[in-house]
């Protein structure tokens, strides 16, 4: 990817590693714990995200004034992809939502073990949150991995970005049909799709592709609706 780490994100991707591995003893984090595939698969994967903020070799106009940039990682779980990409680019403003509050403390440690400065964690369901002032319509970029079909993962994701900001999700095998089925549920919420990004990544045969949808209308009041709805019944015209 053309990522030059230096020895202090190096020691401090080390240092997520065994806190990872130490709390996934008492509170099961992840069901990848094998020290090359969390390189891989936690680590490498959420920093492919980068790749969605390029354009034909040409930065898109959010990677150069990352410092201006507010994330919001919807779901982040263990951090992922959000605190990756927080070591790789510290200057950017980073909110974590988890709504289990086991992993919310184990993110709250983690940020103080690697004093990392500008991250904030929210505790809640998106639903909830996707309705508070005070995050509703306030990002630049969204993310979204591994948390929901398209059609209600936008639902949760795109009432956070402002018009004109972006929503990338990390999605896996069986993409076509899950875009298709998710177009109603994108253009109701105020967004487009933008582009696919194909990603590779090294030692895996399963396909892996970015799904970049652009916030191009306010989302309607009316959305999110309550919590467990978008699940149930997802938006389809």
């Amino acid at each position: 990817m053309g990522i030059e780490l230096t020895a202090e994100q190096l020691a401090a991707f080390q240092t997520y590693y065994q806190e990872l591995i130490a709390w996934n003893k008492k509170f099961n984090l992840t069901a990848i714990t094998d020290y090359e595939e969390v390189q891989i698969w936690h680590f490498l994967d959420s920093l492919t995200c980068l790749l969605a903020l390029e354009d034909k070799g040409r930065a898109a106009p959010l990677l150069p004034s990352f410092p201006s940039v507010s994330v919001i990682d919807v779901g982040t779980g263990a951090g992922f992809p959000g605190l990756p990409l927080k070591i790789v680019r510290p200057e950017l403003r980073l909110t974590l939502l988890e709504a289990r509050s086991k992993k919310a403390a184990f993110l709250e440690h983690l940020i103080r073990r690697l004093e990392l400065e500008g991250v904030e964690v929210i505790k809640g369901r998106a639903e909830e949150w996707g309705r508070d002032p005070a995050h509703r319509e306030r990002y630049d970029l969204a993310l979204a991995r591994a948390l929901a079909e398209l059609s209600v993962l936008v639902e949760y994701a795109l009432p956070f970005c402002r018009p004109g900001g972006l929503l990338i999700a990390q999605k896996g095998a069986g993409l076509r049909t899950e875009v298709e089925a998710a177009g109603p549920a994108i253009a109701t919420l105020g967004g487009a799709l933008r582009r696919i990004v194909p990603v590779e990544l090294p030692g895996l045969a399963q396909p892996r592709s970015l799904v970049v949808i652009e916030k191009v209308a306010p989302t309607p009041e009316k959305y999110p609706r309550r919590p467990g709805i978008p699940r149930k019944r997802p938006i389809k015209s």
